[in-house]
Formats: structure tokens, C-alpha cells, sequence
């Protein structure tokens, strides 16, 4: 019979013996996920699952949903030749017991030519899917069927701005009054970039007539800065009694683009706009969508970037941080934001809107199309469709279509090549 002194020996030494969670005696994580933070050590990706999202599991998040796509009634696109295209759409409001949107509208006699061959366009001929556009708008009893209304926003004489073309609109509702930010371009798309900053055009009503301010209300940045060249996607929500204003430029030079998101802020519709001095506020995304949500401001940020397919949450509407990651997200968002304008200090959310796809079927001919998207992002909608964890592609040929490049296989063949001398 072993001693006590024998018995605690051979118990430190079975100790040593083992691996450092076993010797510790420490509990393995639960297998029921626990709804809090449990009081026991972590590792990084445990402590963000608990400290970095709204819940430990993507259902249970107000900020997690996926998307659901609607083909649109009312809209004609020439049999898709890509003489006629709409794309960036912009909120969509209710007034006069209807829904509204914007967006650009381009009706050409032929397809641009390309923005590699943008020296080639003229008065008649668009180097871009976006050049020599207007900004158009439709109603809609029920968000699926759309009346096409007409111009809202033409084309000014030149050399006022958007002479070129004016795209990229959205609207924002202040004190009785409707106004229309957007592009202004001074030249065709592609013989520097998308150089264009931005205007706006006001009125009494949604159904116009808007009236040009004629200035421009946010310049381009000073050259050396993140937003010397292009302010594109002009997004207005109303917060603190103020205009937010975010945009999205793109820096760090050509073809080598870095697209992020600025916001600057002014207590009139017409300035003076000041940017903020933590811009970029997000550092990645292709377009802007935002919505108010609980105390702060929410935004989708889709493409490009380090952070790109997540959806972000500021408190103060500057300070974002990745508060969900999805897929398929809705291009160049337009969603339905019932609390926009109306100064909320405690957003709802949004559960559907438009947005584009472009290009649609192919880049030749090059068309864009718009869609309605829905998901679950508000507060007040409880939808566990909405909440699924995945799209299945089921269909081979999405994956082939991804297929390698010539480039690619050469250098892949190079390699086998080599292997065998």
C-alpha cells in the first residue's frame, strides 16, 4: 500500500506528463453554445464571437440577414442590346401614397464603347455605362410593379456641371422640401477616371419640378488627399438635427483603386458641407447604404476591400465596426428608410429596397439592370428565412464560370513543365 507522500508523487508526476488543458483540469467549452459570455478563458475567436456581434450566433443578430432578389415589373431595356440601362438607384421614399426612386437612366443609339476607348466618345456615343445620363424617376403601389415617370434631373448646357452626365442620385427630405444629390461630370468616364463632384438640384415636391443649385456643394478633395479625383454616391440621412452626407471616393491611383467611404456634415441641404476629419470613416465598399439603426447609424458594405460583404455599425455614425458578414448583398442599395429624415434617435432598420446588377447577362453588350432586394434588418421584423447561414449553388457551371484565365493556365503549365526537367 502506497504512503501519502508516494501518492501525491505520483500524481504530480502524471501531471507533467500530460498536456497543459488536462494538467490545469480545465472544463472543455460547452457543447450548448452559451447566450452569454461565459466567466472562463477564451481565445480570440471565441472572445469576438461574444464581444464583436449583437448575439454568438448569426440568427440571433439584428445586424446578420441574407438578401432575397425580385425581378421587377415596368421597366423596358430594348431587349438588352445595352442602348438602355438603369442603375444606382437611390432611397426609396413614400409620399402621396406611393413609393419613389431615382436613378440614372442612359438611352443611347448605341453601347458605350468602353472607358479603354473613352477618347472615342462624343455628343452621341458613351464611353461608360453611366455617360451622357440622366437622373429619372418611377413610382410604385407596392414596391414591385413601377411606373416610369420620366426625367427628374436632365442634363444642363455646358460648361454647368453634369454637362456630361449626371448619375449616382439619392434623395433627402428636409423641412418641407425634396433634394436630389448627384454626380456632376465634366468629361466622358475614362479619359482620367471618374472625376466628378457633387451637385444638387431641389423641390417642393417628389414629382418635381427640381430647380439646379448650379454650385457645387462637395468639391473634390485638395491634391495629394484620398479624395482628390472622385466623390461619388452622395447619401443624405438626417442625424443630430444635421445632414450626414456619406460618399465613397476612390485613391491610391489607377488601375490600383482603393474604394472607401467619407462623410461630411452640414446643417443646410446646400452647405456648406465640412468633411470630417476622420475620413475615410469606412475602408472599404463600392457604393454607399446606410440606414439609422438603434442609436447609431448602420451600413452595408459590399466588393472591395479588406472588409468587404459585412455590414458595419457606428454608435455615432463614424466609428464603424464589422457587426455581421453575409453574402450576395444587393449592389449600389437604394433600401426603403422610413426614419431617414425624421431625425430618429433610435433607428428600426430596413427590410427591402432596389438596387442594380451590372453588368447584367454578360459585359458585352454591358446593361444595367434594377432589382428589389428584402432581408431582415430591422427591428421590428422577426424572419428566419431571412437568417439562413448559406446560398447553395447548386448548378456546376456558377463555379466554371470562375473558371481559370488563359494567363493563369500558362503559368500553370510552365510550372508542370519545369517539374519535368
Amino acid at each position: 500500500m502506497k504512503s501519502k507522500k508516494q501518492t501525491i508523487a505520483l500524481v504530480v508526476l502524471i501531471a507533467l506528463s500530460l498536456p497543459a488543458a488536462v494538467a490545469q483540469d480545465t472544463e472543455a467549452f460547452p457543447f450548448w453554445l452559451p447566450k452569454e459570455k461565459p466567466d472562463r478563458e477564451l481565445s480570440a475567436a471565441m472572445n469576438r464571437n461574444y464581444e464583436a456581434y449583437d448575439a454568438p450566433r448569426p440568427e440571433d443578430n439584428e445586424l446578420y440577414t441574407q438578401f432575397r432578389y425580385t425581378e421587377l415589373k415596368g421597366f423596358d431595356y430594348n431587349n438588352y442590346d445595352g442602348t438602355i440601362t438603369r442603375r444606382d438607384p437611390s432611397k426609396v421614399i413614400y409620399e402621396n401614397g406611393k413609393y419613389y426612386v431615382w436613378y440614372t437612366y442612359r438611352n443611347t443609339k448605341v453601347k458605350p464603347v468602353g472607358l479603354r476607348r473613352a477618347a472615342e466618345a462624343n455628343d452621341t456615343i458613351p464611353s461608360s455605362d453611366w455617360d451622357l445620363s440622366e437622373i429619372w424617376y418611377a413610382t410604385s403601389e407596392d414596391g414591385f410593379t413601377w411606373e416610369e415617370q420620366g426625367v427628374a434631373v436632365p442634363r444642363p448646357p455646358k460648361p454647368e456641371v453634369g454637362w456630361r452626365s449626371v448619375t449616382t442620385t439619392d434623395i433627402l427630405k428636409w423641412k418641407g422640401k425634396y433634394y436630389l444629390y448627384y454626380q456632376g461630370f465634366m468629361e466622358a468616364s475614362g479619359l482620367r477616371g471618374d472625376d466628378c463632384p457633387v451637385a444638387v438640384s431641389y423641390a417642393d415636391s417628389p414629382d418635381g419640378p427640381w430647380t439646379a443649385h448650379g454650385e457645387i456643394v462637395i468639391p473634390n478633395g485638395a491634391p495629394g488627399e484620398w479624395d482628390q479625383y472622385s466623390i461619388h454616391d452622395p447619401y443624405p440621412i438626417v442625424r443630430d438635427g444635421k445632414i450626414y452626407l456619406y460618399y465613397k471616393s476612390d485613391a491610391d491611383g489607377d488601375p490600383r483603386l482603393v474604394r472607401m467611404q467619407g462623410l461630411a456634415i452640414a446643417e443646410d441641404p446646400l452647405g456648406p458641407f465640412t468633411k470630417h476629419p476622420l475620413n475615410p470613416v469606412i475602408n472599404s465598399g463600392h457604393e454607399t447604404t446606410l440606414f439609422p439603426f438603434r442609436e447609431g447609424v448602420a451600413a452595408l458594405v459590399i466588393k472591395d476591400g479588406n472588409e468587404h460583404f459585412t455590414i458595419q455599425y457606428a454608435p455615432d455614425g463614424v466609428n464603424f465596426e464589422i457587426a455581421a458578414i453575409t453574402e450576395l448583398m444587393p449592389i449600389a442599395a437604394g433600401p426603403y428608410v422610413p426614419d431617414a429624415f425624421t431625425n430618429t434617435d433610435y433607428g428600426k432598420g430596413i427590410t427591402w429596397g432596389l438596387s442594380h446588377l451590372a453588368p447584367a447577362f454578360g459585359w458585352d453588350p454591358l446593361v444595367s439592370i434594377l432589382m428589389r432586394f428584402d432581408c431582415d434588418l430591422s427591428l421590428e421584423v422577426d424572419d428566419p428565412e431571412m437568417k439562413a447561414h448559406g446560398y447553395y449553388h447548386a448548378d456546376p457551371n456558377f463555379y466554371y464560370q470562375h473558371g481559370l484565365s488563359k494567363k493563369q493556365r500558362e503559368r500553370i503549365k510552365k510550372g508542370q513543365e519545369a517539374k519535368g526537367k
